[in-house]
């Protein structure tokens, strides 16, 4: 056993390796990223030449992952919450094909809404789905839950969900890690119609997935994931969930926690231990961590009043658990908070200094505010900052892709002019299908691809679009002549105004290019290639 100090998404990628991956399959997304770096990084990762590029988005990155699992090796497929929503089609139907070779989707919620749009709880989605789902409650669990759940896909015949949340995520802990094993041999299905979700096989194969819930359930019970702990008072009985138990016991580190407790981070829920921790105790504490899940299920079988959580109130319905939190709903008294100093406290996130995003806003609201504002649909990136002082340009934000596709439909309901802002990651990732709508009925809108080479949101990971974006629009119909593209600078200004003012008033689909890297990203490559100059030079 060697021990490493790792984030929870570090343990996770360094579980997956061990357990004998043959690919991980990937689209940025805060907090959910690092578990792809990582194995990129990886020296063992690399000797194996594991597959580990990014995909253009999380539905390529999930069906990638599922024919890998076809093929019989073993695949992980990461995103965030909102991510999952995109995978959701070939997501659901997994379910239904089952698994040849483990498959494992790891996916990171972001309560309290960090760097997101929901605070989506993608236990749901498990649920939904009808597989099993893993919730480590620390970062050792994570990487020992990672190497298990290929084990378990492979055993059960299904793809397994294993859901973390941000502090999991970017939290760092020391791991005992193990020994890596190998990947997989090469095999075909057995059954050669597993994966043909024509309405005949897919009937059979959905009994197959029913057929399989108690094996589900049955999994649940003996793991070692799931544990219950007895206690003394019998007032109180508590089920803690995924990290909700690490807080926990973070309020008894110098004592025994004196309540009985059931640890969940294995579901279907095992209704065993439940059953058992409501007969012995008079009132039941849920702590999870985003929806109340387990709260309302409980609540539905159980013949018990007296439970309590996010749904009655003792705990908050929004937002992250904490020690704290948990430390008041079972009545002890809380630490007064210490005033914030005035170095750390919150200042509202702002475009870097020379960024090419605040030269398109600035010529762009020079041209918009000659027409009246509210015409500027955007999208999910760096660029989204454009909403807040001093440009306040933008006016909507709502999902990957969907400025086009909002600009297009504001048209149809009479606005003019109605200007998309996507970034040139975000446009490959969701925006071209789009695009191709507005195409076919020449709807006509303006779309501002603001490219900067790299997918700067998240660390300034390599771009699907990049050297791609002017062939990709033409190959929709956008008119060679209306596909204009320039450097966004303050000396090209004018340029970039008559250029935004023209393609507005155009009758037809037009698109700007205005392409400058990112400077943070070309601070990053300088760097890298001044070190290599320097190790070339010894």
């Amino acid at each position: 056993m060697q021990k490493h100090l790792l984030l929870g998404v570090e343990a996770i990628a360094q579980g997956a390796i061990d357990a004998g991956i043959s690919g991980v399959y990937a689209y940025p997304g805060t907090p959910s990223t690092e578990i792809t770096e990582y194995i990129q990084e990886s020296k063992i990762a690399n000797k194996r030449d594991i597959h580990r590029r990014w995909a253009a988005n999380e539905k390529t990155a999930m069906e990638s992952a599922l024919g890998m699992s076809y093929a019989g090796k073993r695949s992980l497929v990461c995103m965030k919450h909102v991510g999952l929503n995109v995978a959701a089609d070939c997501f659901m139907n997994s379910a239904v094909t089952g698994s040849n070779g483990g498959i494992v989707v790891t996916v990171a919620d972001d309560p309290s809404m960090h760097s997101s749009q929901n605070e989506q709880d993608s236990r749901v989605y498990g649920k939904f789905a009808q597989i099993p789902v893993l919730e480590p409650s620390n970062q050792q669990e994570a990487y020992e839950c990672a190497k298990y759940a290929f084990e378990l896909s492979e055993t059960l015949g299904t793809p397994v969900l294993m859901r973390i949340t941000t502090r999991l995520a970017h939290s760092r802990a020391g791991v005992e890690v193990g020994e890596a094993k190998l990947e997989n041999e090469l095999h075909l299905p057995s059954n050669p119609k597993q994966f043909i979700l024509l309405p005949a096989i897919a009937r059979k194969q959905y009994r197959l997935l029913l057929n399989k819930q108690e094996k589900f359930e049955e999994a649940s019970e003996n793991t070692g994931f799931n544990k219950y702990f007895e206690g003394k008072d019998k007032s109180l009985g508590i089920i803690a969930c995924g990290i909700g138990y690490n807080y926990l016991m973070e309020n008894f580190s110098s004592e025994e926690c004196p309540y009985s407790v059931v640890k969940v981070s294995q579901y279907p829920l095992p209704r065993k231990m439940i059953n058992k921790l409501a007969e012995e105790c008079d009132k039941l504490l849920v702590l999870e961590e985003g929806y109340p899940v387990i709260e309302e299920f409980i609540k539905g079988y159980l013949e018990k009043e007296n439970i309590i959580g996010r749904l009655d109130g003792t705990l908050s319905r929004d937002g992250e658990l904490n020690p704290d939190m948990v430390r008041a709903a079972l009545g002890f008294s809380c630490h007064t908070d210490a005033p914030t100093p005035e170095l750390v406290a919150p200042r509202p996130p702002a475009l870097c200094e020379g960024c090419s995003h605040r030269d398109v806003y600035t010529a762009l609201n020079e041209v918009i505010n000659t027409y009246g504002k509210g015409r500027v649909f955007s999208d999910i990136g760096c660029y989204t900052l454009g909403a807040l002082p001093p440009y306040e340009s933008i006016y909507t934000t709502v999902d990957m892709g969907a400025s086009i596709t909002m600009a297009k439909g504001a048209t149809d309901a009479g606005l003019f002019p109605s200007v998309s802002v996507i970034g040139d990651s975000t446009f490959t990732h969701s925006g071209m299908t789009g695009l191709l709508d507005a195409v076919n009925e020449k709807t006509p809108i303006t779309v501002i691809i603001s490219d900067n080479e790299s997918i700067s949101m998240t660390g300034g990971q390599e771009s699907s679009a990049k050297g791609r974006i002017e062939s990709i629009c033409e190959g929709l119909g956008v008119e060679k002549d209306h596909i204009r593209v320039l450097m966004p600078v303050p000396k090209n200004h004018d340029e970039l105004c008559a250029v935004i003012k023209e393609e507005v008033e155009y009758k037809g689909v037009s698109v700007i290019i205005p392409r400058r890297v990112c400077i943070q990203k070309a601070a990053r490559d300088a760097k890298k290639a001044r070190v290599a100059r320097a190790k070339a030079g010894k």
